[in-house]
């Protein structure tokens, strides 16, 4: 009991024994409740236990090219006409296939074929918002085109019953492409079905890398392969191909369809097996057939009326269709008439069948195409580019009646198409857009999503034009193309190739070569009993007629050298290997022809500067520079591309800017710089905004947040006497940097952005000099300058020289001033000072001299000096009660050499300026000058606080007045015995008179 006990409740194991005793009536724990033991059985030993399933499956492995592959059935989707689940490697995909049961009144096949990938087979959750799969993508739709195309011929005539597939991946490891595998577990699902089928076929993929072929190539091989050749087959016949190359010729081609026929064949007996084993006995349906009375009766009321119109090639594609309309008409109202209810349901199809007959006869037996081509003859061609010119790119191609307009739009690398498959790159940067509208054939219809055909023709002109494209290191931009078919009349696909190839070069895209494409049809002759090929013939550049009416239609894209893209659809069930081979050479033909058309009307790519191509830029700033440029939320970024129409994108450390043309983006780069800022360049162009307007000049904001000076002085060429009649805060203006100073302060220059007065050339600097350190140039007001002040004043850096012309005989214009950067509250003070509000001796009235046009006389440079150490350097002193402005006093000093060069001018007069004379270029006694030496100066000029002294041999120096009492009258020209008692720290000489004894 107590065994029987524990085992209801595995907590009694755990309990001491006498607790268990019944006789003593010890209560218990049952299903974790207190109570007394009961004797009678547990209602849940009285439930049956359920019993095990056993699921018969059945399994086909084998090996193709070193993959393990495995073919199973009857574990999952048990109730699905026909199901199987196909594994290689670590991938499995699940087909399977229904039909309906109802004889619905058609005259077509109406096969649906649906493929999937969900991301549950790599383990993800979708980003979508609802976090569910939307609509198929255009992997999933061009999936199912590979699926359907190969097992729709195999169908019997007549059958008419809807047929669905739907293929998913149950899981993926990557390495596989789930794509061919999804092919051949739908044909082994067909021929376990009970559905009519003329299978098995099946589908291998071939790459090739470094000339050797693989076959069932891994992901990783197939992006080093040049080829990736998609190839399904029976036994004995080519059911579909599908080639996307790197220009392989086709020599090699035929090799690698030869060597994937057997290849393919070896997928066909593991699914023999395992229809033996697993699979249904095929079901009678019943077949939409046409009595051979109905066909006679209908056949000799149209047959000739039918040769007539095709054998008058003055018809167009319209006029024959309304020629042939009539006829189905005339024949209609036969029949009505003798009441033939039987033959009229089937009227449209049979005449349809009596229009081939008619067609392919006369090829076979004359050669004679439905337009009076031969049939190797290729159709008068159209070709312009650029007839769209403020587009990137465009062309026009026309080829008989079918035309096709092609644009190429460049874009941002961020503009690349994000691809959400399981296998495969991320994103795709070249994109082409494949459009048909009804208008193209005259037709009423409306436009929806995506359509299977569109999406089919559009990549397969998209696989050609790849392999002429630029690497992506070389041609950073996205490039889409929209083909826009404007006539259709057979091979719109092969037309778009033609015209995207101009398109490309139209807009600058530098392509290895042109690409065109062209359309091979194929018309045969079959015997009924063996039901094999007793003639055939091979048409060049097939109308829309002729294909319907073929029996195949062969795409086939390339260049020169080789091909880079191939699609074969067929309408009977297989053709031989050998004849699909043998079509290539006239492809080969005709599509040099469209090549030489198409090279005379553009050869190579045009100069982006032909026409409004885009603009690139990718500039490299640090992550904190970035992240000013972003904004919160990438608000300032939306906001640069909203007012620009630019694209920015982000990377790290990287900014890629793609603008429509090169204003944008001049507009782009000025307000990123504004943003983020530049390194700053003397004689660079800025642009900035007025932050504060002081007396003495205003401060200004640029690159990035920098703040600069712009002083009173370089306002305008001529004088100003308040800031706030130039500029105003919040104003945008350009300006040139024209120097630093010791402090680092940043000079800005506003008059050497504009023309100057009289002269049609425009003051902005081109160019820039070295930046040599040379002695002090400036001095202003000695007396009153502080002992701080006066050792904070080091060598300035010289300045930039504009590259202005300048007649014979005027000043030169290039001469910027240099002055020194003081913050707000010393140069009101400095203002405050004796020096400013003190008027100067001489009344003479004050001139500028860039507005002088007599000529300045300079000493030419010696051993190595350049013009520029001879600048003219000014600075402007303004008077309270007579608001004059005097210039500055300058002195050059020496070179590095020893020798002595300078010039000075006195700028108070105009008689001191017009007496200038030339500075000796060398002088003895420079080098002696020590402290403490005496010897005799003249005066050379007044000043208010000292006199300028003439040391000889073309040395100044200083002589500052202690006091009031001082000062005495002293005459230029007056000569005086002084010493030389100090050096300012500018280099120049400081005497003290001495007295006679």
């Amino acid at each position: 009991m107590a065994a029987m006990a524990s085992r209801r409740n595995p907590l009694l194991t755990s309990l001491p024994l006498y607790l268990t005793w019944r006789s003593l009536r010890y209560r218990t724990i049952c299903s974790g409740h207190l109570g007394f033991a009961s004797s009678s059985p547990s209602i849940s030993e009285q439930i049956p236990v359920p019993g095990m399933k056993v699921l018969e499956t059945f399994k086909e492995e084998f090996e193709i090219g070193s993959r393990s592959i495995t073919f199973e059935t009857g574990k999952i989707a048990r109730f699905a006409n026909g199901a199987v689940v196909m594994s290689m490697d670590e991938t499995k995909v699940l087909s399977t296939v229904a039909s309906s049961k109802g004889d619905a009144a058609r005259d077509f096949l109406p096969l649906t074929v649906d493929y999937q990938e969900k991301h549950f087979a790599q383990g993800v959750i979708p980003t979508t918002f609802m976090r569910r799969e939307g609509a198929p993508r255009e992997r999933e739709l061009l999936c199912g085109r590979l699926i359907d195309r190969p097992i729709r011929p195999l169908f019997p005539a007549g059958f008419y019953h809807e047929v669905q597939v739907m293929a998913s991946v149950l899981s993926s490891d990557g390495k596989q492409d789930p794509d061919v595998m999804a092919a051949n577990a739908t044909s082994a699902a067909l021929m376990l079905s009970d559905i009519p089928w003329g299978g098995p076929i099946g589908v291998i993929r071939i790459g090739r890398i470094c000339g050797q072929f693989i076959v069932n190539p891994s992901m990783d091989e197939l992006s080093l392969s040049d080829l990736n050749l998609v190839y399904a087959c029976t036994r004995d016949k080519t059911l579909m191909i599908d080639v996307q190359a790197r220009e392989i010729s086709e020599k090699d081609l035929e090799a690698a369809l030869r060597l994937a026929h057997p290849e393919a064949v070896r997928y066909l007996e593991p699914q023999i097996r395992l229809a033996a084993r697993a699979g249904k006995s095929k079901k009678e349906y019943t077949l939409s057939m046409v009595s051979d009375i109905t066909f006679e009766k209908v056949r000799n009321l149209a047959e000739a009326p039918i040769e007539a119109v095709f054998t008058d090639h003055t018809y167009g594609k319209f006029e024959r269709g309304e020629a042939l309309d009539l006829i189905t008409q005339d024949v209609k109202r036969a029949l009505e008439e003798e009441c033939d209810e039987e033959s009229l349901k089937v009227l449209p199809k049979v005449v349809d069948t009596v229009r081939k007959e008619v067609v392919r006869r006369r090829i076979i037996a004359e050669g004679l195409r439905v337009d009076g081509r031969h049939l190797n003859e290729v159709r008068p061609l159209y070709c312009e580019s650029g007839n769209l010119p403020i587009l990137h790119g465009s062309s026009l191609f026309s080829r008989g009646d079918t035309q096709v307009l092609c644009t190429v739009t460049l874009g941002a690398p961020g503009d690349a198409q994000r691809l959400d498959s399981l296998v495969g790159p991320p994103t795709k940067r070249f994109m082409l857009h494949y459009s048909f509208p009804p208008f193209s054939i005259n037709e009423v219809g409306k436009r929806v999503g995506l359509n299977r055909r569109e999406v089919g023709h559009g990549t397969l002109a998209e696989k050609a034009l790849l392999a002429v494209l630029p690497p992506e290191e070389e041609f950073p931009y996205t490039v889409r193309i929209n083909s826009e078919v404007m006539a259709s009349d057979g091979s719109t696909s092969m037309a778009t190739v033609c015209g995207g190839s101009m398109a490309l070069m139209d807009a600058g895209i530098p392509l290895r070569e042109h690409v065109a494409g062209i359309s091979v049809g194929l018309v045969t002759e079959v015997d009924p009993s063996t039901n094999t090929i007793k003639d055939y013939r091979i048409l060049t550049d097939i109308l829309g007629l002729e294909d319907h009416l073929g029996d195949m239609d062969f795409k086939i894209a390339g260049t020169r050298k080789g091909i880079t893209a191939i699609q074969l659809d067929i309408k009977p069930a297989g053709i031989p290997l050998d004849i699909i081979c043998e079509c290539l050479e006239p492809a080969l033909r005709g599509r040099l022809q469209i090549l030489d058309r198409m090279e005379q009307e553009i050869n190579a790519p045009r100069t982006q500067h032909y026409r409004n191509s885009p603009r690139l830029a990718t500039l490299k700033f640090s992550n904190d520079s970035l992240r000013r440029l972003l904004g919160p939320m990438g608000a300032l970024k939306r906001k640069i591309e909203e007012e620009t129409g630019a694209r920015i994108s982000v990377s790290d450390g990287t900014l890629t800017v793609v603008a429509k043309n090169q204003s944008v983006m001049d507009k782009v780069q000025e307000k990123v710089d504004f943003i983020v800022g530049r390194e700053i360049e003397i004689g660079g162009i800025y642009k900035g905004v007025v932050t504060s307007v002081k007396e003495y000049g205003a401060f200004v904001e640029f690159n990035g947040g920098q703040q600069g000076l712009l002083h009173i002085s370089e306002l305008s060429h001529e004088p100003v006497v308040r800031v706030s009649d130039v500029v105003s805060i919040g104003q945008q203006i350009s300006l040139m940097c024209i120097g630093q100073d010791v402090r680092g302060n940043i000079k800005l220059s506003l008059k050497s952005t504009l023309p100057r007065p009289g002269s049609d050339t425009n003051n902005v600097v081109e160019g820039s000099i070295p930046i040599t350190k040379q002695a002090p140039s400036v001095w202003a007001s000695i007396g009153d300058v502080p002992d701080s002040e006066e050792k904070q004043n080091s060598d300035l850096e010289e300045l930039p020289v504009a590259k202005d012309e300048t007649s014979e005989g005027s000043l030169p214009t290039s001469k910027l001033p240099s002055f020194l950067i003081r913050s707000a509250a010393e140069c009101d003070e400095e203002e405050k000072s004796a020096g400013f509000n003190q008027s100067s001796r001489n009344t003479s009235k004050p001139r500028s001299i860039s507005g002088s046009n007599d000529k300045l006389k300079t000493s030419p440079p010696q051993n190595g000096m350049s013009d520029s150490a001879k600048n003219v350097k000014k600075s402007k002193i303004s008077s309270q009660k007579e608001k004059d402005i005097n210039s500055i006093f300058t002195i050059l000093s020496m070179g590095e050499d020893g020798d002595k060069h300078g010039s000075a001018f006195n700028a108070n007069s105009q008689n001191d300026l017009n007496d200038t004379k030339e500075v000796p270029e060398t002088c003895t006694g420079a080098k002696n000058l020590k402290l403490g030496m005496k010897l005799n100066a003249k005066v050379y000029q007044i000043r208010t606080h000292g006199l300028v002294l003439d040391l000889g041999g073309g040395i100044r120096g200083m002589y500052r007045f202690e006091g009031d009492n001082d000062k005495r009258d002293f005459k230029v020209g007056d000569e005086l015995h002084v010493m030389c008692s100090s050096f300012s720290t500018k280099g120049i000489p400081v005497m003290s008179l001495v007295e006679d004894e």
